[in-house]
């Protein structure tokens, strides 16, 4: 039995990903999630591009400023190839595009994105919310999707014919699920076991909505080792929560690092944790063992999250949160590859 990862450039061994970023976005389009500014700053959020005087004002209110939510730069000299570049200078091997059908992939910019930064890319494929889908996708059974997604991990890709995905997702839903939702990842759980493909999972901003998702797929006959639950740092903050989900045996994966404001605009009521938190997370699942099921990531799909555009970029984590995570946290160096090399590297391998 050989193992490969699929990336936009053709298959890989797992054995060269090395430190691998499994929730990102590298073009995407996230407008359907535009929120109006608060009355006073209105102004202000008008001004396209925005300056730097306006930098706080973003982090803050990200999903206010629809030039924020456009994620597509495709410029030659773009702002996502240098933070990939920089990500590749400090370390970085491999990143997950996690952007599916709803907001706008673009597998032939990935496959650019890989060519000149030289990091490794691997594609997703599924549905985002139905909320963000064509109303032909909506009338879509389960069939129809399980079958879309085993052409794009067997053939190749709708918009990049050649470019196969290389695992399912991300595959997101809102609560209470709706059926479009519920269709697609019962697809996903029929699908995977065939494929043998990673599986990767959007679970809305309720503490029940992880249990229920999995507990659909694993019905639906996926395997609990290929899949991951995605945002469980704004998801399940409770330790006890947390701890009980992870015994279900899925990936439990911390993907919003650098998101250091505590106000989160998509869930007002919700208190976005800070990067030492999430840590403490990591740590709490490291010291109950389930060390090899921990990924870790951004998730950036806003420009003001990129270094050009005031941002930390997708080298973050390698330059600021490992370093913590050793000598503060307390968590080994042999433990941190395993969390950003090793486990990765097993999610998305595919054995033939």
């Amino acid at each position: 039995m050989t193992a490969k990862v699929q990336t936009v450039l053709g298959d890989v061994s797992p054995s060269v990903l090395g430190r691998t970023l499994t929730h990102e976005h590298l073009a995407m389009d996230f407008s359907h999630f535009y929120s109006d500014p608060p009355t006073q700053l209105a102004d202000k959020f008008k001004r396209l591009p925005y300056t730097l005087d306006m930098i706080g004002y973003i982090r803050q209110y990200p999903y206010s400023s629809p030039y924020n939510l456009l994620f597509d730069d495709t410029d030659a000299n773009s702002a996502v190839l240098d933070d990939l570049i920089a990500y590749k200078k400090f370390g970085g091997g491999t990143i997950a595009e996690n952007t599916t059908e709803g907001i706008k992939r673009n597998v032939n910019r990935y496959k650019y994105l890989s060519e000149q930064s030289g990091v490794h890319i691997v594609a997703g494929t599924g549905h985002y919310i139905a909320d963000t889908q064509e109303l032909t996708w909506l009338k879509q059974s389960t069939e129809d999707i399980y079958n879309h997604m085993l052409k794009e991990v067997t053939e190749g890709c709708v918009e990049g014919p050649g470019i196969k995905a290389g695992f399912l997702g991300e595959i997101a839903s809102v609560w209470p699920l709706r059926d479009f939702e519920r269709k697609a990842i019962i697809a996903a759980g029929e699908l995977q076991p065939q494929l043998k493909c990673g599986v990767s999972f959007h679970p809305h901003r309720i503490p029940d909505s992880p249990f229920e998702i999995i507990r659909l797929y694993l019905e639906a006959g996926g395997s609990k080792d290929k899949v991951v639950m995605s945002h469980l740092d704004r998801t399940l903050l409770q330790d006890d929560k947390l701890l009980e989900f992870a015994e279900l045996g899925t990936y439990c994966q911390f993907d919003l690092f650098g998101c250091e404001v505590s106000y989160y605009q998509l869930s007002v009521p919700t208190d976005m944790p800070s990067d030492a938190q999430r840590m403490d997370k990591i740590a709490l699942l490291v010291n109950d063992g389930r060390d090899d099921k921990i990924l870790m990531s951004h998730d950036i799909h806003t420009k003001h999250r990129l270094i050009r555009y005031g941002g930390h970029g997708y080298s973050h984590i390698i330059n600021n949160v490992l370093p913590k995570m050793k000598t503060i946290k307390g968590i080994s160096q042999e433990v941190i590859d395993k969390i950003t090399i090793e486990n990765p590297a097993r999610w998305l391998e595919i054995k033939n």
